[in-house]
């Protein structure tokens, strides 16, 4: 399927001029893989791609033995995978290189050799387990791949010209229209409840089977809950216990994850290093508390205060319902036409998080209690910075509504006590898009364009 990623593979090969390798971050099943060897298919004469969840040893002891004797190193992979490697025009991919960080650290030196080019993918690449007792290479160009984004979805769909419609609306700050608005909101909600994992989002564009998506789905988060026991190295049961209670957490009026939910007592530094492991496994999105509305928002973070997405929020909906162990065609259905009777609010605050990291943003809320002071008492979903700076209103605060009738308490207090501070205020909602009293009301697949 179509990624955008592409462009930025095509970019590297055209820019690095073999002089740095690129690495490929993502969550398991997201489709690094596959978009690697496609490039590698369509860019190369030649290319080998090396699976470290598959070799055996006798792959893996090259890279032991013979970094120092590139000619015998080469000579040996082209004939173990009888591929005819040739200098400027192949690729070597080391699939899944987490799995053998020497690997990793070889980049260094077959990047100064020149000869080839190199792809590495793989997920949770900074956990110690990954990089222990390895130099990480200066030569690496990092990039990060994230599930399919609503475009994407579309282009999956086989609907190339509904995207640049909705673009050019946002960016004239004009209403799609009733038919348009509504076709839009029916491809968003199909995006939001299947997901962008590249193979459920294969799967429903072939059957629309919601079934059959969902246990695609759930073999992901099998998947997902095998790398916990597998690889987190004495904190499983608490990243467990994070990853179990993500959708009860996100249910709550009161979105900020409380860690006490998981263990009487418990403190937020003690779970520090699990929700760390699962925000470089890339499985969820964690949002911070800024304390200050002003450009960076990182410097007045609160690692304490967090609010935790899952990445996927068609991931999340398989997640959330499995008391008979799928999710119903009915309960799909119903979510399709917004006739569940859940808090849908988790859904759509989830697919705006998604969205706007896949946008490249990072995630940030503000949230300020005061028992004194009504005036001081706000909660705003997500703050986003301009990406020009100016001396002034450089900080967007983003309200996510699911419901038809809302009210605004919280964006008009934040308006009013940083007037100074506030760039354009939004709402994300279910219907058209408006300014009026100095909001733009967004429809929620406009998102993507903040």
């Amino acid at each position: 399927m179509k990624r955008k990623i592409y462009d930025r593979l095509v970019e590297w090969k055209q820019t690095s001029h073999s002089s740095a390798a690129l690495l490929i971050d993502g969550a398991r099943r997201v489709g690094k893989s596959y978009i690697a060897e496609k490039f590698a298919k369509e860019n190369y004469e030649t290319y080998i791609l090396i699976d470290f969840n598959r070799v055996g040893k006798e792959v893996t002891d090259l890279f032991e033995n013979y970094l120092d004797d590139l000619d015998t190193l080469f000579l040996y992979l082209s004939a173990y995978y009888n591929k005819r490697l040739i200098k400027g025009n192949s690729l070597i991919i080391f699939d899944e290189v987490q799995l053998f960080p020497r690997a990793r650290a070889a980049i260094k030196y077959l990047v100064a050799d020149g000869r080839y080019d190199y792809i590495e993918t793989g997920s949770l690449m900074s956990i110690r387990k990954n990089v222990k007792d390895i130099m990480i290479p200066s030569e690496e160009r990092h990039i990060y791949m994230y599930p399919m984004d609503f475009e994407e979805f579309l282009w999956a769909l086989g609907n190339e010209t509904l995207l640049p419609v909705i673009q050019n609306c946002f960016l004239q700050k004009k209403p799609m229209g009733q038919a348009l608005h509504r076709k839009a909101m029916d491809y968003f909600r199909q995006y939001m409840i299947v997901g962008g994992m590249p193979q459920a989002v294969s799967l429903y564009a072939r059957t629309k089977d919601f079934e059959a998506v969902d246990r695609v789905k759930r073999d992901i988060l099998t998947l997902y809950r095998q790398d916990i026991m597998k690889h987190a190295e004495g904190n499983e049961l608490e990243i467990e216990a994070i990853f179990d209670e993500i959708p009860a957490q996100l249910s709550r009026h009161e979105k900020k994850f409380k860690i006490s939910a998981i263990k009487k007592g418990a403190r937020a530094r003690d779970y520090k290093q699990p929700f760390y492991w699962l925000a470089d496994a890339m499985v969820i999105n964690p949002c911070y508390n800024s304390t200050e509305p002003n450009i960076g928002l990182k410097l007045n973070m609160e690692r304490t205060s967090l609010k935790c997405y899952m990445a996927d929020t068609g991931l999340l909906i398989s997640h959330s319902f499995d008391e008979n162990g799928i999710v119903s065609e009915e309960i799909y259905k119903k979510l399709l036409f917004d006739k569940l009777s859940v808090n849908s609010g988790m859904l759509m605050e989830n697919i705006v998080a998604q969205m706007l990291v896949s946008a490249g943003h990072k995630l940030y809320f503000f949230s300020r209690a005061s028992r004194e002071n009504a005036e001081d008492r706000m909660e705003i979903d997500f703050l986003v910075a301009k990406s020009k700076v100016t001396s002034k209103h450089n900080i967007s605060p983003i309200e996510v509504k699911s419901g038809e009738r809302y009210t605004l308490s919280s964006i008009n207090k934040f308006r009013r006590k940083y007037a100074e501070q506030t760039a354009t205020a939004y709402v994300l909602h279910t219907k058209d898009l408006k300014v009026e009293d100095g909001i733009v009301y967004l429809p929620l697949y406009m998102t993507m364009f903040l």
